[in-house]
């Protein structure tokens, strides 16, 4: 069913449960340890199967005690760490839909998801209580808060809920069509999209990019950076990690790249899968070829194209080589250098032995080897998400005939590797993240200073890109440093953090269409020009 390039191919059982495989893992394996988690002051906790499935069999029917049901939707607000796999285990296992929300998201982008979605329930972290609250009164379809590491009046204790709830809980058994994610992803225009994915997702997911990219074996200790929230923590630290009964190394500290290799060095890590910025800044550190990763065998970057450089140092100092990859929350791991393919420094890689991916004109057609086009994918690929929540027209314009459009540009070379040449829209990706200029200009307009304003990707050596702002001021401002770090600052109140834009740039003026649209694509240019 799932056959693309006549290498590999699987056919989706009708009715799969993810949590329900990890429980029967465990139930062979109970004492092997599941999640080693370490803390910035070097303090290490660690849970076995056994204790994971227990906690999350209590977590699910604590969750069902308060009336969360197969098919709700339910909010998880939660950092790294034990509890978010426990969390994660218990909504999948119960037949709930995880929608997975940064800790760093503001009270206006968890109003969005959860009208949006109609959620029924919020698992928050302390932190971020107090955005919740701020937009409680305008979220009716919320019935339930639950509180992770605290007491709030008006919130139930998750570790309450927890304590007083059986450990024993069989997996709902999930049509592999039904929702089970609902990740919201960034666009170039209005909020972000919800993206559907089903039950039989990790399944498909498990059977190419666990198995042929990140390489993960059953005794793995796998140290995947990215934090819960994102659709790349249910990829990696989640998906593959526990999916092959491996081990998963959770640090919950702040980014240093010397940090990160001094614990590379301490823990027998054997499977890393880092951002491009994390490497290249790890790359830079003075003196790195005094750290010694003896047990890591299997490198992987994802989130946007790796440099060379970065390639060759990892290669020269430590004989590993980091296998790029490109996917999207859409889909799975779709183009790559997979084990036992030679990689060509600089390029994507080759694509999945599951996934038929062509580079096509506007018309759908495939292109000649050389020429640049977009990267699309067969709309039948069995790891390609389900639509977009509540939104026929965006889900429309994502496919082409026969293709779903990834929405980057690429070119195919004699060999049949894919070289990466931008995005085909606004959308901006700085140091993994995804952001739509959109959600960064309706935060500046709200400033009293702004008139109008565009956002774009500004080149970036570590970051790949960062956020640049054009911005028009009302009559009476004036622009300045200050202002910059006024803008900067208001717009971090008013969305993620890390959506702010790093540079700000006061004109007079921004280019626009005759029917009066900004043209982000000339000053993209401009900005590509200025960075050389």
């Amino acid at each position: 069913m799932a056959e693309a390039n006549g290498k590999f191919s699987f056919e989706i059982p009708e009715y799969y449960n993810f949590a329900g495989q990890v429980s029967a893992y465990a139930d062979k394996n109970p004492d092997k340890d599941a999640i080693v988690a370490v803390n910035e002051a070097g303090e290490a906790q660690s849970v076995t199967y056994r204790e994971l499935i227990s906690l999350a069999n209590r977590i699910g029917n604590g969750l069902r005690s308060l009336g969360v049901q197969q098919g709700d939707k339910v909010i998880v607000l939660v950092p790294r760490g034990i509890d978010a796999y426990g969390i994660y285990l218990a909504l999948n296992k119960i037949g709930a839909v995880i929608i997975p929300c940064s800790e760093m998201l503001r009270g206006k982008d968890i109003e969005y998801r959860a009208n949006h979605a109609g959620v029924k329930a919020v698992i928050s972290f302390s932190g971020g209580v107090q955005e919740v609250e701020s937009i409680r009164a305008s979220c009716p379809t919320i019935e339930h808060y639950i509180e992770l590491g605290g007491g709030k009046t008006g919130w139930v204790s998750l570790e309450e809920l927890a304590s007083n709830s059986p450990d024993t809980l069989e997996a709902v058994n999930t049509h592999s069509d039904e929702l089970a994610f609902l990740s919201y992803t960034s666009g170039t225009t209005g909020g972000p999209k919800g993206v559907m994915h089903v039950h039989g997702w990790p399944y498909a997911h498990l059977s190419v990019a666990a198995t042929y990219w990140l390489d993960v074996r059953e005794e793995d200790l796998v140290w995947a950076t990215a934090g819960p929230g994102w659709a790349k923590w249910v990829w990696s630290p989640f998906v593959a990690t526990l999916g092959m009964g491996a081990t998963a190394f959770v640090y919950q500290g702040r980014f240093s790249p010397e940090s990160y290799l001094k614990i590379i060095e301490q823990y027998p890590i054997s499977v890393l899968c880092a951002t491009p910025t994390e490497y290249r800044l790890m790359a830079k550190v003075s003196g790195i070829e005094n750290f010694k990763l003896k047990a890591l065998r299997s490198a992987c970057s994802a989130g946007e194209p790796l440099n060379r450089e970065v390639i060759d140092t990892f290669r020269r100092v430590f004989q590993i080589t980091v296998r790029d990859g490109y996917g999207q929350t859409e889909n799975t791991l779709l183009v790559g250098t997979f084990v036992g393919v030679e990689p060509k420094p600089g390029s994507m890689g080759r694509p999945s032995p599951v996934v038929r991916v062509a580079i096509i004109d506007e018309a759908g057609q495939e292109v000649p080897v050389g020429e640049v086009g977009d990267i699309a994918i067969d709309r039948n690929m069995v790891a390609l998400f389900k639509g977009y929540l509540h939104d026929p027209d965006r889900t429309a314009k994502a496919f082409r005939g026969n293709w779903y459009v990834t929405g980057d540009q690429g070119r195919l070379d004699e060999d049949g590797y894919i070289w990466f040449e931008g995005r085909a829209d606004d959308i901006i990706i700085s140091a993994g993240y995804t952001i739509g200029p959109f959600e960064v200009e309706d935060a500046l307009v709200k400033h009293p200073a702004v008139a109008e304003c565009a956002a774009v990707a500004s080149p970036d050596p570590d970051r790949g890109a960062v956020v640049k702002a054009f911005v028009v001021l009302k009559k009476g401002y004036e622009g300045s440093e200050a202002l910059i770090r006024e803008l900067q600052e208001h717009t971090k109140t008013l969305t993620a953090p890390y959506k702010y834009p790093r540079k700000i740039e006061f004109v007079d003026d921004l280019p626009k269409t005759t029917s009066g649209k900004i043209r982000r694509i000339e000053l993209r240019m401009k900005e590509k020009q200025m960075q050389g």
